[in-house]
């Protein structure tokens, strides 16, 4: 005879399995876990959960905002560089904006181009890319899309759409700092020697 839950445990369950990396082994963790909060947590965090609804985003790069514009879309500075990183995600553009190397605007695609799974340019809003392009009077680009076959198709599309006077490059893709070429990927072992530059 197989164990069952009670729906309301299987139901969180369900949920929490639907998250990047959580198998279901961590989902019911986890959900067990919350099943011994007291009630009032257990509230607040149904409450936050039930806030992330009315979330904004930036009207401009897609980045979560309190306001019409993100801190770096309404800062001149930023605006003023003329540089414009194109990410997939939020995570990408997070990842990126961490490292403070980075001082220019960013636009969040939301993908990559995937024919297959039906995503085409107008579901990554690359008219609105050009529209930012031109208004921000953008003389670098910078893409930060992940290699894979979408990605690579992806910044091919963005490119060839791109005005000649743009600069355009990619971020370089290879050996991880601490890594061992022994154990790395044909790939990653690839992507590294094109992206070789001069020591």
């Amino acid at each position: 005879m197989q164990m069952s839950l009670p729906d309301q445990l299987q139901n969180v369950i369900n949920y929490f399995s639907r998250l990047p990396s959580v198998g279901e082994k961590t989902a019911t963790r986890q959900t067990l876990a919350l099943s011994s909060w007291r009630a009032e947590d257990l509230i607040q965090f149904g409450n936050a959960l039930k806030s992330l609804v009315q979330i904004n985003r930036c009207k401009e790069c897609g980045f979560f905002s309190d306001f019409d514009l993100c801190s770096v879309c309404s800062s001149s500075e930023r605006t003023g560089s003329k540089s414009l990183c194109i990410v997939e995600g939020v995570t990408d553009y997070m990842a990126i904006e961490k490292s403070g190397n980075f001082k220019g605007c960013y636009h969040i695609l939301g993908g990559v181009l995937s024919p297959l799974q039906g995503i085409g340019p107008e579901k990554l809003m690359i008219n609105k890319l050009m529209r930012r392009i031109e208004d921000l009077n953008v003389q670098e680009i910078i893409l930060a899309i992940n290699p894979s076959v979408e990605g690579d198709a992806t910044c091919a599309y963005i490119k060839q759409m791109l005005p000649p006077n743009v600069l355009v490059e990619r971020i370089g893709f290879g050996i991880p700092v601490g890594g061992h070429i022994e154990y790395l990927d044909s790939l990653t072992i690839s992507k590294a020697l094109e992206n070789k530059r001069l020591f």
